[in-house]
């Protein structure tokens, strides 16, 4: 035990509250028992098998536990089935982060799970401060020795922690920032939560360019450095740097307010004449930034493109036909409608458009002059995707179209195969849509650092009105009319419905211009585009910029 250890006891002891079968209400701990494999009488026990049980829980989460708070990483990491990745954590908790005293509280487990609190005493550089949150352990059977052991995660250390992350204490990585709005509203993760990681990352590129100076902190270090740091604990302030974004606080709490009522969900808003972001938001248990980031097949909301495309090889006009039977077969692989959908064989391209009929553009894409990569020229040449050049200012991506023949050239087509987006890309598509020009999303602007922006050629005007009357169509008399309901006429919409394997219902995605605004959204598991997406597009357009 290195020394100081002493220190992390309060009164010579080591409390865990407990409670539950097996437990009592209150043990005290006065030292850390030995690691083992062996039985009292000192022979080999038995390797056991099954579920840990309740008192093996019990036992070895308060030896982990006990040996952590007495700044013992090496006893503490052997009860754990990953004592290397646990030793390293453990060593940095005293060594980079800092701490000179720990508390732990254990709760009541539930099933293998042990929750715990956390009392810490960070000191560094004269100045020292109590870190206090709640985390939890869970309990597995070690699979070579068959102990009971904890299962390591860089979350047991702290709840937001993810492999390959570190707890650091020392000057900040950046100075802090007070982003504010396009108005110069102040942008805090406390008032905008989906913000909290945008924020992060806006802090840890432009913080240095603000104009602040770094303080001293206790602060989660990401692997990635596009995931920038998330401050734990502030023990000495430093001075703020003002940080102007392109978001509109007026959209940000729209967007915000809208994705709490679906889980998984995420939402974007783009202006359509610059291309800046004016809200992004996401309803997630994890601090993943799915709205830029994403990678998930869009559905019908891709045939915006794939119609783009038979517009402009002159395969099929707004206006041309384009029927909808109940199915379609394309390289041996039949294609459905949703259900409840009624075939219509004197369908135009606007109405099958409009009913998001999946039939009619499977048919369509065996048309000459179109090729495997057709579809991806689209994407890329008229609305900037899927080149993996998109600099917004922050991580994102850009959408996956790739060249894909056999039945994946049907699926791509209809948003499903190799086809990914997110509502970042969606709502850029929406934007060059309703201006026939792209611009690239940003969410800072390009003056703050002079960053190389993605270029495409966008769409001729004659292909442009066409999808803006088929998007119009979609929102009065098609899929998205309820949910486009009193928003005006200057108006367009998609919506989409993506099946996922392993999943009982699909993903519900939704895209729509209002002016000049325009918003993308994706539920997991949300059903089709109208039942959950939808309703946080609408509330988005409804609040404009």
């Amino acid at each position: 035990m290195r020394k100081g250890a002493k220190a992390a006891v309060i009164g010579g002891v080591f409390a865990i509250m407990v409670g539950g079968a097996g437990y009592g209400a209150y043990n005290v701990v006065t030292a850390v028992t030995g690691v083992g494999g062996s039985s009292a009488a000192g022979g080999p026990a038995p390797r056991r098998t099954g579920p840990p049980t309740a008192d093996e829980i019990k036992d070895v989460s308060q030896k982990f536990l006990t040996a952590w708070a007495k700044d013992d990483p090496d006893s503490a990491s052997n009860y754990t089935n990953n004592a290397e990745a646990a030793l390293a954590a453990l060593t940095g908790w005293h060594d980079d982060a800092h701490v000179t005293h720990t508390t732990l509280t254990a709760g009541a487990h539930s099933g293998a799970r042990v929750p715990f609190t956390v009392k810490a005493t960070v000191a560094y550089g004269g100045k020292q401060k109590t870190l206090a949150y709640d985390s939890a352990l869970t309990v597995v059977r070690g699979l070579n020795t068959g102990r009971a052991l904890v299962d390591w995660q860089a979350a047991v250390v702290h709840p937001d922690m993810e492999r390959g992350d570190t707890l650091v204490t020392g000057e900040a990585e950046a100075p802090p920032i007070e982003a504010v709005d396009r108005s110069g509203n102040v942008l805090t993760k406390e008032k905008y939560p989906s913000l909290g990681p945008v924020l992060d990352q806006l802090r840890e590129k432009y913080g240095d360019t603000a104009g602040g100076k770094p303080g001293v902190e206790t602060y989660i270090k990401h692997e990635s450095e596009d995931a920038g740091s998330r401050t734990l604990l502030t023990l000495a302030k430093g001075t703020t740097g003002k940080l102007r974004t392109t978001l509109s606080a007026r959209a940000q709490a729209a967007a915000e307010q809208a994705v709490k009522s679906y889980a998984e969900s995420s939402v974007v808003a783009v202006k359509p004449s610059t291309g800046e972001v004016l809200a992004v938001a996401n309803h997630r248990q994890d601090d993943f930034n799915a709205a830029f980031l994403g990678k998930q097949a869009p559905g019908s909301t891709m045939k915006i493109i794939t119609a783009a495309m038979l517009i402009d090889n002159g395969v099929a006009s707004m206006n041309s036909p384009a029927p909808c039977p109940d199915t379609a077969t394309w390289q041996s692989q039949t294609f459905h409608n949703l259900p409840g959908m009624k075939a219509d064989e004197g369908a135009s391209l606007a109405n099958s458009f409009a009913r998001s009929c999946n039939t009619a553009f499977v048919k369509l894409i065996d048309e000459q002059p179109l090729t495997d990569e057709s579809l991806t020229r689209e994407a890329q040449d008229r609305f900037g995707l899927g080149q993996d050049n998109w600099k917004t200012g922050i991580a994102s991506a850009d959408g996956t179209v790739p060249p894909s023949g056999g039945p994946d050239r049907a699926a791509g087509a209809i948003g499903q195969g190799g086809v990914q987006m997110n509502p970042l890309n969606m709502a850029s598509v929406t934007a060059t849509v309703k201006t026939g020009t792209f611009h690239q999303p940003v969410i800072v602007p390009r003056a703050l650092d002079d960053r190389e922006l993605a270029t495409a050629r966008g769409l001729p005007p004659n292909t442009a009105d066409q999808l803006r009357s088929m998007m119009r169509l979609t929102a009065t008399a098609g899929t998205a009319a309820q949910v486009m309901a009193g928003l005006g006429p200057d108006i367009g919409a998609k919506t989409g419905s993506a099946e996922v394997t392993g999943q009982t219902k699909s993903n519900s995605w939704f895209t729509g211009y209002r002016a000049d605004v325009a918003a993308a959204a994706v539920t997991e598991e949300g059903g089709h585009g109208g039942d959950a997406a939808g309703p946080i597009v609408a509330a988005v357009l409804r609040a404009g910029s």
